[in-house]
């Protein structure tokens, strides 16, 4: 029998100023392993997550490479992988359970709520609802959660340098039913802030397209990329 209820792992770089929040809400609950893979922070990211969960070290990798290192490490039958600027639901370890027990269910996440007062958001929010439900398409910032063996069957996440979250699920919906759980994570609004919530959305639409479209990750990246750094 596993040691932990779920192994929660959080991909981190350079997020010294919010992963204690982060931390400081998952450490209330018992039988709940915290996994923090850090990318090569050059803050004081790895300080502070070392007080409450495990660090391993894993650079050059990416994100898809952090969460495939903290999954092997894991010590639960279940894994979570959540963002560091991501808060769940006070009840999310009976919703993860629930969920993952359903008829056909292989994987999960949460619906999405972000943290700001502005409509466009709650507009965003919407958005987000129907792709999840209609297409079942949850993304990585919804917090996916899925049963180790199954992640392991599937491979893992591929060794993309961005939308790794998306290949995945497209990847193991043929395995079986993408659920999304009756309860919203809620997480920081920074990154649509940045950009404005309409340019942040464009670009994302953007990328789907080029994926569907057969554009190379690798130049999916470099355009994502270099559209963040042009607006900020």
């Amino acid at each position: 029998m596993a040691q932990y209820i779920i192994s929660i792992i959080i991909p981190v770089l350079d997020e010294g100023a919010i992963i204690g929040q982060t931390l400081a809400q998952l450490t209330q609950y018992s039988k709940i392993e915290i996994i923090v893979v850090d990318g090569g922070s050059q803050d004081k990211t790895v300080e502070i997550a070392s007080f409450a969960a495990k660090v391993i070290t894993v650079t050059g990798k990416g994100r898809a490479g952090q969460m495939n290192a903290g999954a092997n490490l894991a010590q639960s039958d279940i894994l979570l992988f959540l963002h560091s600027d991501t808060q769940l639901p006070p009840n999310f370890v009976e919703l993860v359970i629930h969920t993952l027990n359903q008829n056909q269910v292989i994987a999960g996440a949460f619906e999405l709520a972000i943290d700001g007062s502005d409509i466009s958001l709650r507009w965003l929010e919407m958005l987000v609802k129907v792709r999840s439900h209609l297409l079942s398409l949850p993304y990585g910032d919804q917090a996916l959660f899925i049963f180790k063996q199954t992640f392991q069957e599937a491979g893992g996440f591929a060794d993309l340098p961005i939308m790794e979250d998306f290949e995945f699920i497209q990847r193991i919906k043929n395995r079986g039913k993408i659920a999304i759980a009756p309860a919203a994570v809620t997480t920081s609004a920074r990154r649509w802030q940045k950009l404005g919530v309409w340019q942040t959305t464009a670009i994302n639409q953007l990328m789907i397209a080029g994926y569907y479209l057969g554009i190379s990750p690798a130049q999916l990246s470099k355009f994502y990329r270099y559209r963040r750094k042009r607006k900020s």
